[in-house]
Formats: structure tokens, C-alpha cells, sequence
């Protein structure tokens, strides 16, 4: 019997780096399969390179079928590296590699740090105390809105999707809404949307050198949004289901893990500062963003201790966003359009089917977006449909009722009305202002690399680079 205990143990233990470990072997196979066709083939007929061809392909693969996404995300980075090695002269994946590896590190530091951060503040007893500040009927409903609104920007979407949800259940009685459920998951990515802190898709913009206060303007809109979704919703919800404000607390509240997530978060801003700084030498040898966020963690464990039970289950979600961001980043620039307030619109509604994190990616490298807009367009967008966004993917493991798409887009109508008002007021008052300086586009040398480089008006007898440009030129 012990011997059959030990067994099951083992097996339980290896069982995420054995699963890790089979995928990539799948998709490295079936990967460089589908490449040495491709690069057969050359390009698509219509004249689209066959990396694009390749890429949707992923997309589509993931949209259709959520469970083997870690498993389609690592064929289709495989298949595209394979093909440009196979097709594509003069490309390096080491040189690839070398240009990514830094972002990738701080992303993958970040977003499970960040997952253990949240854990400590749901597990904290702040949020079953909500409840008792919130008024009765549809004003309730609606304040609770405005709670996950504002938890989104300090944790991240999904924490607040999550908190929200587990409040929603109990003080309606364990009778949600879909219209309140959609109203959650849009309120989280709206509350996120202007915060570094608030989404994995502003996250990597923050972590691409563009400054924290570039998408703060991203809150005119998120405010028009958290309005016109969540008064509705909120009425729905009351109607169907009026909120009951006497919960009982039995849990009491510890301040310890509070302390560690203010530790966590002081630590990751502080590390971003001081890598402008005095830390500059070694912005391109370490990712000093996970460093900083993991000493943290590890410091403060014995405050509190981390769950790390749900590492494994992180990771697995981390590393299929980074097969996303790697395969976007081998993409050719000079066939995507010219950034605008139109394009940028269009991403954040395409980002309802796609997942946000490569086309958040995309625009990136290629540059010149206003990125208040942009943070807006793809933290907003996905909520459109149920696997648009991390939040709703992760809220409807807890609502199984909202998988249906066609329900969701029923009872979600509020949504697209609101990222259409949120993305018009936003433009209206803070205008298109694209930002020259932050190109990922010059680093590939491109047309619109060049078209950055003009408006730049470098002086004549010479021209000045900016560091920004200048990290993002492969193999530098």
C-alpha cells in the first residue's frame, strides 16, 4: 500500500513536466511537418506570406478548441520558426531568440508571480467583506461592478473576474445572470485596460518600453464602458435574482498577505524605475522585472506562504501566451496596415475571436499605434465573446452556462454598444496620438520603419537613435 501511495505521488509530480515535455515533442514533429509544405509551397496563392497563413491557422485552432491550446499555440511556433529557417534567407532563430528572450523571461516571471499575487489577496478576507458595503437592488449590483472595475487595476483581469464572480455567486445566491456574468468579464478587462498592472496585454506593452502613463488616457473610455455595460446588466441581475447583503464572514481578515502583495507590486514598480536608471547596464542581460518580482515573493513567504500548488497551472497558461508572443514576433511587418484609429478599432473587435495576446504582439513590433487606444481596443474588445479574453475563458470555468456563444452575445448586447461609445469618446477627447519613438518596426527595416525614422527629423550632420529603437534590432 505504501509503495502504491509512493507511485501515485510520483506519477501526480511529473505529471505537468511530463505533459510539457509530450507537448513539445508533438509539436515540434507535426510543426516541421507542416513547414516543409509550407515552405514547398512558398507563399499563399493571394500573395499573403504563408507566416500569416501559418499564424491564423493557430488562431483558429485555439478558437476552436480551448483545451489543446497549449498544444496548437507550440505546433504553430514551430511550424512558423521551421518554415522562415527552411524559406527565408538571412533569418537566424538564435538571433530570434536572443532579441526575445528578455521579454519573454520578464512575461513569464510576471504572469505567474502576478498569479500567486492575486491568490494572496483573494485568500487576504478583503473580498468576502464586499458584500457588506455594497447597497440593495440594482445600485448594489452595479457598485459590485465597479469593484471588480477597480480590483483589475491593482491585480490583474483575471483575479477580478474570478473575486467578482465568487461575490456574484454568493450574494445572489448562487443565481447569475449570463447578462451580469458578461458584465463582470467587460467590466475586468475595461478596469485593466489602463493599468500595467491590469492585463497581460498592457503588461507587454509596459515591458516593451512604452511608459506606464501612455495608457492612462485608456480609463476615458473604460469609464464609458463600465456605464453603459453595467447599468443594464445590473438591472437584469436584480430582476432575476435581488442581492442579499446579509452574508456571513466567518473568515478573518490577514493583513500579512496583505503586506506581501503591497511588497510584490512595490517591488515590480520599483525594478521598472531603476531600470532607466541605475540598473540600465543590465536591462539586456537579466529579465529584472520577474527577478525583482520573485525576490519579492520568496522574501515575503515567510509572512505568508504562497500557494504554490497553483504554479503548475500557471506556467501552463504562461507558456502558452509565450508560444503566442514568439511565433507573433516572427511575423513580416511590411504587409500589415498603416497604424490608425481604424486599425486599431479593428484589432480590439477581432480580438473577440483571436486571443489578444499576438495581436497585442503584432502591433508592437511593427510600432507607431497610439497605445492608450490600442490598450483600450484589446483589453475591451475580447469581451465580446466568452474565449475573447483570459477573464471570460476563466470565469465561465466557474459558470459553465456562459460557454454558449450564442447566449453570450444575446445577453452580452451591452458590450459591443460599449466598447463602440468607450472607443469613440476615447478618441474624441484624447485624440490619435501616435508614438514615433516606440517602433519595433525600424529594428526589421521596413517601409514603415522608415516612415517612423522621417517623422523623427534626426539632425543632419548625423543621425541620434533612440535606445528604444535601438533594443528592438534583432540580434543587438
Amino acid at each position: 500500500m505504501l509503495q502504491r501511495a509512493r507511485r501515485i505521488r510520483f506519477r501526480s509530480a511529473a505529471s505537468p513536466a511530463l505533459y510539457l515535455l509530450g507537448v513539445w515533442g508533438i509539436g515540434t514533429g507535426i510543426g516541421c511537418l507542416i513547414a516543409a509544405i509550407a515552405a514547398h509551397f512558398g507563399n499563399a496563392p493571394v500573395g499573403v506570406p504563408f507566416e500569416y497563413v501559418l499564424f491564423v491557422a493557430t488562431l483558429v485552432g485555439i478558437t476552436l478548441s480551448h483545451r489543446l491550446a497549449l498544444p496548437i499555440a507550440a505546433c504553430g511556433m514551430v511550424a512558423v520558426g521551421a518554415f522562415k529557417l527552411l524559406s527565408v534567407e538571412g533569418f537566424s532563430l538564435g538571433a530570434q531568440v536572443h532579441h526575445e528572450w528578455i521579454i519573454l523571461g520578464d512575461l513569464l516571471g510576471l504572469l505567474v508571480g502576478f498569479g500567486l499575487l492575486a491568490d494572496h489577496f483573494e485568500r487576504s478576507g478583503i473580498p468576502e467583506r464586499i458584500p457588506k458595503l455594497l447597497p440593495k437592488g440594482a445600485p448594489g449590483a452595479f457598485m459590485l461592478l465597479v469593484a471588480v472595475f477597480v480590483l483589475s487595476g491593482f491585480l490583474d483581469n483575471i483575479a477580478a473576474a474570478m473575486i467578482g464572480g465568487g461575490v456574484a455567486s454568493t450574494v445572489f445566491k448562487r443565481r447569475v445572470h449570463l447578462s451580469y456574468l458578461a458584465g463582470i468579464v467587460v467590466c475586468s478587462n475595461a478596469g485593466g485596460a489602463g493599468s500595467v498592472l491590469g492585463d497581460t496585454t498592457t503588461t507587454m506593452m509596459w515591458l516593451d518600453g512604452i511608459p506606464p502613463t501612455h495608457m492612462i488616457p485608456a480609463y476615458i473610455g473604460a469609464a464609458v464602458t463600465l456605464v453603459v455595460c453595467g447599468i443594464p446588466a445590473s438591472i437584469v441581475q436584480s430582476r432575476y435574482s435581488p442581492l442579499d447583503t446579509k452574508v456571513r464572514v466567518e473568515e478573518p481578515v490577514f493583513p500579512m498577505r496583505l503586506v506581501c502583495v503591497a511588497a510584490i507590486l512595490a517591488a515590480a514598480v520599483t525594478a521598472n524605475v531603476l531600470r532607466k536608471g541605475p540598473l540600465e547596464p543590465y536591462e539586456h542581460l537579466v529579465p529584472l522585472l520577474a527577478v525583482a518580482i520573485w525576490a519579492a515573493l520568496l522574501l515575503t513567504a515567510p509572512l505568508a506562504r504562497p500557494t504554490w500548488s497553483i504554479v503548475p497551472g500557471l506556467m501552463k497558461t504562461s507558456l502558452f501566451l509565450l508560444c503566442l508572443v514568439f511565433t507573433a514576433s516572427m511575423m513580416p511587418l511590411e504587409n500589415l496596415p498603416e497604424p490608425t484609429a481604424m486599425s486599431a478599432f479593428v484589432i480590439g473587435a477581432i480580438s473577440a475571436v483571436f486571443d489578444n495576446i499576438p495581436l497585442t504582439s503584432l502591433a508592437l513590433n511593427q510600432g507607431g499605434y497610439d497605445w492608450s487606444l490600442m490598450a483600450f481596443a484589446v483589453g475591451v474588445g475580447g469581451s465580446m465573446l466568452w474565449f475573447g479574453s483570459s477573464a471570460g475563458v476563466a470565469l465561465c470555468t466557474r459558470f459553465p452556462a456562459g460557454r454558449s456563444t450564442v447566449n453570450w452575445v444575446k445577453h452580452g448586447w451591452h458590450i459591443p454598444v460599449g466598447y463602440g461609445l468607450g472607443f469613440l469618446t476615447l478618441y474624441l477627447l484624447h485624440g490619435w496620438v501616435p508614438d514615433p519613438l516606440h517602433g519595433g518596426a525600424v529594428g526589421h527595416g521596413d517601409e514603415h520603419g522608415a516612415a517612423v525614422e522621417e517623422v523623427l527629423e534626426a539632425p543632419a550632420d548625423g543621425e541620434v537613435e533612440s535606445p528604444v529603437r535601438a533594443g528592438h534590432r534583432v540580434g543587438e
